[in-house]
């Protein structure tokens, strides 16, 4: 047996309490291992049975997920007594092995006092990691206000371009979208089936995509005025959407009033530590802090990087926070750079605000493994991108079969428990990165990367233009003005009406938005994903260069370029099967 494929702590991805009730322990091995079973107990159940030591009931474990390298086996304990203790057995080459907190080891040697068990301490409700349930069974759309709609009655302003022209763009262009533009298409959202909303920063500043806030308590002019958001976010709760604002506090724009103070003074100032400056000479004319006079995002010396350790910052932006969720009723919060601010500020962040909206949805923007900041004390879940990468690669490489990606979503699922998963922000693009379509052959690629998007585990989110397709390899370009003109003249109502397709079917099947998911490898097909959810809807994609035969069909859901029971080369379906009696 290989024991370097062995792995488990007790940590929140490998055992944790999914509703307070159950526990679920999870452990990583190599293949060659025949099966794993979980020795488990209360930690005190020798001594309300006057035994000498510790025993536990020994239990199969299934093995739940295929990774490149590894498995994970899985089993759910409800504990008698709200406490677990247990170890591991290990069944390989015809030997017994025991894997403790402390060794991995032959059974035959671990009758010894050395051996440490691990422990679940106690079922405390308190330390249960409980997103909002709701998050789970929304779609999400994301918009920059400046490129999605200016409203009908906005008056002309010389520095706004002419909508949708993109000739000679540059990072600085401004189109005039307004918050009142976005409430006048409510309606269409509604129709497309979304039901929450992710706008990017709406606060004064100098650019157009607003992360480098000047004031944060005043919405941009651009933009409109708070009675304007009001209304937006009133409209939309009226039609169930959510409505989710973008927190940049990981850094300010260089007209933060409590910077230009410590411009103004340097050290005197009473904000000199809401930083990390390093000279006393550190604000000069230029767009670099490579030097290392203060610290900022990345080397931008227009973003200097705010001390989230300062207690009167955390009090700041937590009072700011709670502003935000008691007077404008905002569902969610999405943190900028959350990986770059203190773990003391989003806790205490977290207290305040959740005391305030306790359903109110704390979404991290960080790009990788996000374990540490999501054990339920930080934020509900971070953007999935890791997941967005699953998916795009295996397009992107059409040399990756069906078996690659599943061990790349199954390594994806495995990160966090299972309730997290459910809260992740799933998503093909934003306004950081190339457009879906962009990276899309054609229009039915793009359809068969929504479909995975609408079929997995997550609440999953449209970057603005995604169900018309629009393109755009990078900034500016991802961020071109929505063609309304285009949309309203019907150019585009074939592609709709299948993205609307597909999100009236997820919301019509809770088995679509549930954890339960289960692959099925077809070796004659190697690009066929074919998987069920919910234990009863199968998902099919053909990604490969030649129609398939998907077999006796049940009810179809959603279709595109399935004929009978042949799925077509870049084709895609969705089949409730049928139950046999």
């Amino acid at each position: 047996m290989n024991f370097a494929a062995v792995y488990h702590r007790s940590t929140p991805d490998m055992c944790y309490s999914p509703d307070g009730s159950e526990v679920v322990v999870n452990i990583r091995t190599g293949r060659e291992v025949d099966a794993v079973y979980l020795v488990h107990e209360d930690p005190f159940i020798h001594e309300l049975n006057r035994r000498r030591e510790w025993y536990g009931r020994r239990e199969k474990m299934t093995l739940s997920r295929e990774l490149a390298y590894q498995v994970v086996y899985t089993l759910r304990v409800r504990p008698e007594y709200k406490r677990l203790m247990y170890y591991f057995e290990l069944e390989a080459d015809g030997k017994t092995y025991c894997l403790f907190e402390n060794k991995l080891c032959e059974k035959s040697a671990a009758n010894d006092t050395s051996k440490q068990f691990f422990k679940y301490g106690w079922l405390n409700p308190s330390d249960i990691i409980s997103p909002p349930s709701w998050v789970g069974d929304t779609v999400w759309y994301q918009i920059m206000p400046d490129r999605f709609c200016r409203h009908k009655d906005a008056r002309y302003n010389e520095k706004f371009r002419v909508w949708g022209d993109l000739s000679n763009p540059n990072w600085y262009d401004c189109y005039g979208g307004t918050l009142k533009g976005i409430t006048e298409r409510l309606d269409y959202l509604h129709g497309l089936g979304i039901s929450g909303i992710y706008m990017t920063p709406i606060f004064e500043s100098n650019s157009s995509h607003k992360y480098n806030t000047f004031d944060y308590t005043k919405i941009d002019p651009d933009f409109g005025t708070e009675d304007d958001l009001r209304e937006l976010v009133r409209e939309a709760h009226r039609r169930g959407i959510r409505v989710m604002l973008d927190a940049v506090f990981n850094h300010c724009g260089h007209k933060f009033a409590p910077l230009l103070d410590v411009c103004e003074k340097g050290r005197e100032s009473k904000y000199f530590d809401w930083f990390f400056i390093n000279f006393d000479d550190f604000m000069k004319d230029d767009f670099t802090t490579a030097d290392g006079r203060f610290y900022s995002f990345s080397f931008w010396a227009p973003m200097p990087k705010l001390n989230t350790n300062n207690p009167e910052v955390v009090k700041y932006f937590s009072d700011l926070c709670c502003y935000w969720a008691k007077e404008w009723d905002i569902d969610g919060i999405r943190f900028d750079v959350g990986d770059e601010v203190s773990h003391s500020f989003i806790r205490r962040l977290r207290e305040n605000v959740k005391a305030v909206k306790p359903d109110i949805y704390l979404l991290g923007e960080i790009w990788v493994d996000s374990l540490n900041w999501l054990c339920g004390d930080e934020y509900d879940a971070v953007m999935n991108y890791p997941f967005s990468g699953c998916v795009n690669d295996f397009w992107k490489n059409t040399k990756l079969s069906s078996r690659d990606f599943v061990y790349a979503m199954n390594a994806c699922h495995a990160l966090y428990p299972e309730q997290v998963n459910r809260a992740m922000l799933n998503f093909l693009d934003t306004h950081d990165t190339a457009r879906a379509a962009e990276s899309s052959k054609n229009l039915d690629i793009l359809l068969q990367k929504l479909v995975v998007l609408m079929t997995m585990t997550g609440a999953p989110c449209l970057y603005y233009g995604t169900e018309i397709a629009m393109k755009g390899k990078r900034d500016p370009f991802n961020r071109a003005p929505m063609p309304w003109d285009e949309i309203e003249r019907g150019s585009h109502d074939e592609f709709i009406s299948k993205v609307s397709a597909l999100l009236e079917m997820r919301r019509k099947n809770p088995g679509l938005r549930e954890n339960e998911l289960e692959y099925h490898i077809d070796d004659a097909n190697p690009r066929l994903l074919s998987y069920t959810k919910g234990g009863s809807i199968r998902v099919i994609v053909n990604a490969g260069r030649k129609a398939v035969d998907v077999g006796e069909g049940g009810e179809v859901l959603f279709s595109n370029l399935l004929v009978g029971s042949t799925l077509k080369k870049d084709g895609a379906a969705v089949i409730r099967i049928k139950q046999k009696v």
